[in-house]
């Protein structure tokens, strides 16, 4: 039996393998105002609209799971997210015994098309919610940490590149050393004037990386890859749109900045079909788009396998309790050498009386139990969309 999959016991944790018995679920839309607003191709974020899940056992621990609505990305609105979860995969975990995870994530996977961010959520749940009544924290459920330690992205969205330079100075200061840039919202000459400007101030040891968000055609992508040259982007982060692949692979074949597929990534499949095409160099995997904690950690191992870089990220603005599930994650990537990117710092109010922080530019594994912060249910209340 695969222990990481379906853990039963623990040398460090609770040997009690007497059933975790699932009692109560419950679906909790949320909207967590941001410092300021994100502007990216098509989108401008002033809150982020958030689905959290509750699982409760018997015994009276609980387990938290998050989902970012992305109805650019998965197509997930939140309505849609809160539905999913009350009408059709509560049902089938309540009662169940959440010791019994990878059965459970298989029937949620197989309830409905899509929905994605929902099953995401309940995943994490579950998750979490094992690993606190084990008494080891999700990393170890899966096997272990191979690092502790991470390098956050800062995403720079400022309208002008005066104010990008400023900012990525003052966070350089703090100790931040990657920086992502949007683009594909202005010229592409002048974003690629502005990627060059960026390198010059902030010098060759920071690692810099763009993201289109689908806002270019295959002609401005190729405009801004060439004259960019310069800015040496450790990658260009879906330029086209999700379902051009044979724009992306066309790209990829004359670009000089290697290109990192997001929202044309809907699931392993895609993932292998971008990279027989060759329209991918590595992959931005978000747990939202990948339906949970365990088809992200496969998704991880394809990536791996097939040598393609890995981006783990979640979407603006994800709590403390999506950004730790990455972080656990990260800390068990095969290649994460295009990066990690949280979010939640993003925002002016959290989910927990101690967020996660990102100190020096670094943030570390919370070492507590399941994703290991503590949710304020007081603040989740407060929070919560009526």
């Amino acid at each position: 039996m695969d222990n990481t999959l379906n853990p039963t016991h623990t040398s460090a944790g609770n040997r009690d393998t007497a059933p975790l018995t699932i009692t109560r679920v419950e679906a909790i839309p949320v909207a967590l105002p941001l410092h300021k607003p994100v502007v990216m191709a098509g989108e401008r974020i002033e809150n982020a609209y958030n689905l959290l899940v509750r699982v409760e056992a018997a015994n009276g621990l609980v387990g938290w799971g998050e989902a970012a609505s992305a109805p650019l990305m998965t197509g997930d609105v939140l309505p849609g997210m809160v539905a999913a979860v009350n009408n059709h995969l509560a049902p089938l975990i309540t009662g169940q015994d959440a010791l019994g995870r990878a059965e459970l994530v298989k029937r949620c996977a197989h309830a409905l098309l899509h929905n994605t961010g929902a099953k995401c959520a309940v995943d994490m749940a579950i998750t979490d919610l094992v690993g606190h009544h084990l008494g080891v924290s999700l990393c170890d459920l899966y096997g272990g940490a191979t690092r502790e330690v991470l390098q956050p992205m800062y995403l720079l969205g400022n309208p002008r590149v005066e104010d990008d330079i400023a900012e990525a100075k003052a966070r350089l200061a703090d100790g931040w050393s990657f920086f992502k840039l949007k683009i594909g919202i202005k010229d592409p000459r002048e974003e690629a004037r502005a990627a060059v400007e960026i390198r010059r101030h902030l010098g060759n040891a920071v690692a810099l990386c763009a993201d289109a968000n689908m806002g270019m055609t295959l002609a401005s992508a190729r405009l801004f890859a060439e004259q960019a040259r310069d800015a040496n982007l450790l990658f260009m982060e879906q330029p086209l749109h999700s379902d051009d692949a044979d724009g992306m692979a066309a790209l990829a074949r004359v670009s000089p900045i290697p290109l990192n597929g997001d929202e044309s990534i809907a699931s392993v499949a895609s993932l292998l079909a971008l990279h027989r095409s060759g329209a991918i160099q590595g992959a931005n995997i978000k747990t939202i788009k990948m339906g949970g904690i365990a088809p992200t950690v496969y998704a991880m191992s394809v990536c791996g396998a097939l040598g393609l870089s890995i981006n783990l990220a979640g979407k603006v603005a994800e709590s403390s309790i999506a950004a730790a599930a990455i972080v656990q994650l990260g800390c068990i990537a095969p290649n994460l050498d295009w990066g990690l990117n949280i979010t939640n710092h993003y925002l002016a109010e959290d989910l927990t009386d101690a967020p996660l922080q990102i100190m020096k530019g670094e943030v570390r594994r919370p070492r507590g139990p399941g994703l290991g912060i503590a949710v304020s249910e007081a603040r989740v209340n407060r929070l919560r969309m009526k």
